[in-house]
């Protein structure tokens, strides 16, 4: 059997500058078509930075897995523009006017890793608007001096999350619940802003206190409130207010003591007093019931004990006269014999009771 000849040198070159002409030509979906203004090229690569864009660029191809649109004055991003670029990794909308972003503005973004919002006019980041970014791991909101108000949750659902950075905003306070929560963050920008180092928000202190190494210019990240603590870094004054907030009563904490003492006596009074009147009810119930159940004692009046003592008299019963009463009864006593004398004879005591009747 004879082997195939050994590829040429000529035969080599041609494959390869054929393989090296299909890797350079772009995929039929960028071909296709890209946004006035901008430039795009065959890594996936959209380019519309500084273009003085005011409305999100159109006609933008599926595949782009980069879309740069900084430096523009674009007012708001398109859900349902955006969505569509499903294989979008990087996103870069820093230094324009967006003043909202929502859930919906980033529902089918998957895939995408980097989102930058920072120098823009956001004023507040709502419930799980980055929730659908279940690949985000880099976040920048710096440089936004309206946004003052960030919700508990807002990142409670990015566990890939991994450098958050919310510098130079206008925030005062930060509930660090859902972000401690996180297991993959390791960076958080937190300087620039006037932050209040009151006891409401004691968490984040002791955050920056324990955790120092996590955030950036930590040395930056100083007190705007109470005026006592302006200008200390808020690392420093987490243990103080751990100490300070648990220890020390406000005057509403003593009303409330107050308040319950006094409900307290009041409900103590008040079962005192129905289970003095329920006893004495009770009492006056097992009377009457006893009362009730001996009709035969009660019955028996001077008429029934004078027919006893006729029927006692009609058997032969001898009769006691009980002194100081004038009542006479029957006695079931023997009569006794007197002192040194015999006894009645029977004749006798008949003779000397019929001559005394």
């Amino acid at each position: 059997m004879r082997l195939a000849p050994p590829p040429s040198a000529h035969s080599l070159r041609l494959v390869i500058v054929v393989i090296l002409v299909m890797g350079a030509t772009p995929s039929p979906v960028m071909s296709s078509g890209c946004p006035d203004r901008c430039v795009c090229d065959d890594q996936f690569v959209v380019q519309c930075a500084g273009q003085h864009l005011t409305t999100f660029p159109v006609n933008l191809p599926l595949a782009t897995r980069q879309l740069i649109i900084s430096n523009n004055r674009i007012a708001e991003l398109p859900a349902l523009a955006l969505n569509y670029l499903s294989d979008l990794v990087y996103l870069d909308c820093s230094n324009n006017s967006l003043t909202e972003v929502s859930e919906s503005t980033f529902g089918n973004l998957r895939q995408l890793a980097y989102l930058d919002l920072s120098f823009n006019l956001l004023t507040r980041v709502e419930d799980r608007t980055f929730g659908p970014l279940a690949g985000l791991v880099m976040l920048r909101l710096t440089d936004n001096p309206g946004l003052a108000d960030i919700h508990p949750d807002a990142f409670a659902e990015n566990a890939a999350l991994q450098v958050l950075d919310v510098s130079r905003n206008n925030l005062t306070a930060l509930n660090v619940t859902s972000l401690v929560a996180l297991p993959a963050l390791r960076s958080m920008g937190l300087s620039g802003n006037p932050w209040s180092c009151a006891c409401d928000n004691e968490d984040l202190c002791l955050w920056v206190h324990v955790e120092g190494f996590k955030f950036q210019e930590e040395g930056q990240t100083v007190c705007g409130s109470p005026a006592d603590m302006q200008g200390s870094r808020v690392g420093e004054v987490g243990l103080g207010l751990r100490a300070s907030c648990h220890q020390t009563l406000g005057s509403w904490d003593y009303l409330f003591f107050v308040v319950i003492g006094f409900a307290i006596f009041t409900a103590g009074t008040a079962s005192a007093w129905v289970m003095g009147v329920f006893i004495v009810l009770y009492e006056r119930y097992v009377k009457r019931k006893d009362e009730q159940g001996d009709p035969e004692g009660r019955a028996r009046g001077p008429r029934n004990q004078e027919r006893e003592m006729e029927e006692a008299v009609e058997r032969g019963a001898p009769l006691v006269t009980v002194r100081g009463t004038g009542r006479t009864g029957q006695t079931g006593r023997p009569a006794r014999t007197p002192r040194g004398g015999a006894r009645s004879q029977p004749g006798n005591g008949d003779r000397k009771a019929s001559h005394g009747v």
